[in-house]
């Protein structure tokens, strides 16, 4: 039976329990509205979420923010997540270990003197490199980090000149954190946005936040809270089979719940996958077209069509891969965090090295290896690429023992994010049905899959809604 309710006060089901839906279920809740937040899985967080492992609790993917992402920081500061107890907050770095050639680190200066002086002086690059690394700078500025024709990061890099031992150390090492694609089909304009927000912004937009806690209580587990003290209600372990649109204007849902069920919803956010909230909308436009609803004119942005044809494309997506190794707990590296060169060729396979030790105290003498973009990495055995990287690890950072950890764990995210390629079509927020709006970090947005998108496209789904 249908809860009743204020003329303001609205009935909001949020079906996805990632970051995406996490955005647009607080954003309802601090308007007062009753928001159902809905997860088939028994665990909020979607693909930035905990797990257990050996007794330690592991985030399945290493993550880093920047503090240019402003609508993680507004989430945040909504939840009373203070950055200082949940972050280690360092200026912007490219530190490869020694042998490796390259140290650029930002010092704390007003924007754009802290970018000018890193360059100046960082060590393992020519005069030459230095030179046309800054040219770029300039133009993008004079570009206002814009391109009127997108076209790959590659190209965008021969079109400036830009030595190959940039290439190598700086930009693509940029390219795949921020984009996790590959440069020679990454889109240009992409990473030319999260650049003007990061690089071409004040001092500390280009800072580097690395979670000091799991992901799943950094703000999941923080906006579940904050929904139940708001009136709201998360229901874990409930799969949504269907969506119904009454003729009454409200929403009905066919789920695993008969207590959600019974209820009528004034509005449905879908932070569900991509292909996922295609499907319940491709069911709808069959429902409408059965019917002989009346069809409306369908976007070129949008999923939600009353009848399924010219849906967007299907994505592509990339794989991102976190190997976990447990050495003693005196190991300690000598920075938060490492780059690395990879090199297919000789099995070095890992880009970043992250000492948990000093992230977490409860994980001293952990690492964590990022491989992003690397399909090939992902098809091999686990145990095999743990033995690689590890064998990388103890060649680079020039400690032997590294080559045989206590244990490891490798996870692998499949399908992390989508392939952000150029002139990449993203569907808007809105949809074709009244209420029905779409979240995740798939929408339409100048950034790629990251958890800022995530949060922009579940803030922005709420507004809609309302």
């Amino acid at each position: 039976m249908a809860k009743s309710k204020s003329a303001s006060r609205k009935i909001i089901a949020v079906v996805g329990g990632g970051w995406a839906g996490a955005a647009a279920a607080v954003s309802l809740a601090k308007k007062n509205h009753e928001v159902h937040w809905i997860e088939s899985s028994r665990q909020l967080g979607g693909r930035a979420r905990a797990i257990e492992h050996n007794g330690n609790i592991l985030d399945n993917g290493q993550h880093i923010l920047l503090g240019a992402y402003s609508s993680c920081l507004a989430l945040f500061k909504i939840l009373g997540i203070k950055l200082e107890d949940n972050f280690l907050r360092l200026p912007l770095q490219m530190v490869y270990p020694k042998q490796s050639g390259m140290h650029f680190v930002a010092p704390r200066l007003p924007a754009p003197l802290h970018l000018a002086l890193a360059l100046f002086r960082a060590q393992g690059l020519t005069r030459a490199d230095k030179m046309v690394l800054a040219r770029f700078s300039t133009t993008a500025r004079w570009m206002d980090w814009q391109l009127n024709v997108d076209c790959s990061v590659s190209e965008l890099l021969q079109r400036y000149e830009q030595t190959d031992r940039l290439i190598q150390l700086m930009w693509n090492p940029l390219c795949i954190a921020a984009l996790n694609t590959p440069p020679e089909r990454a889109s240009a304009r992409v990473f030319l946005a999260v650049l003007r927000d990061s690089l071409g912004a004040k001092r500390s937009a280009s800072d580097m936040l690395l979670p000091t806690s799991d992901l799943t209580s950094l703000m999941p587990q923080a906006a579940a809270q904050y929904l139940l003290t708001h009136g709201g209600q998360v229901h874990l372990g409930t799969a949504v089979q269907d969506l119904d649109g009454a003729d009454d204007g409200q929403w009905r849902l066919v789920s695993t719940s008969p207590e959600l069920n019974a209820m009528a919803f004034d509005g449905i956010v879908l932070a569900t996958p991509a292909e996922i909230s295609k499907r319940f909308l491709i069911k709808l436009a069959n429902k409408a077209s059965k019917q002989d609803v009346p069809s409306l004119e369908s976007t070129d942005q949008a999923f939600g069509v009353p009848r399924p044809i010219e849906f967007p494309q299907d994505f592509n997506y990339e794989a991102i891969t976190t190997c976990y190794l447990q050495y003693g707990p005196t190991l300690r590296l000598e920075r938060p965090f490492f780059a690395l060169v990879d090199n297919p060729m000789q099995q070095h396979w890992g880009q970043f090295v992250f000492d948990r030790g000093q992230l977490h105290r409860d994980q001293q003498g952990m690492l964590a290896v990022v491989v992003s973009a690397a399909a090939e990495a992902v098809n091999i055995e686990r145990e095999t690429l743990a033995t690689q990287i590890a064998a990388q690890l103890a060649q680079v950072l020039q400690l032997p023992e590294l080559a045989h950890p206590v244990w490891h764990q490798v996870i692998s995210e499949k399908r992390a994010t989508f392939s952000c390629t150029p002139n990449l079509q993203r569907p808007t927020n809105l949809t074709t049905r009244a209420g029905l709006v779409l979240a995740g970090d798939y929408t339409a947005c100048d950034y790629p899959a990251t958890l800022e998108s995530a949060a922009r496209s579940g803030i922005a789904a709420a507004q809609l809604l309302l």
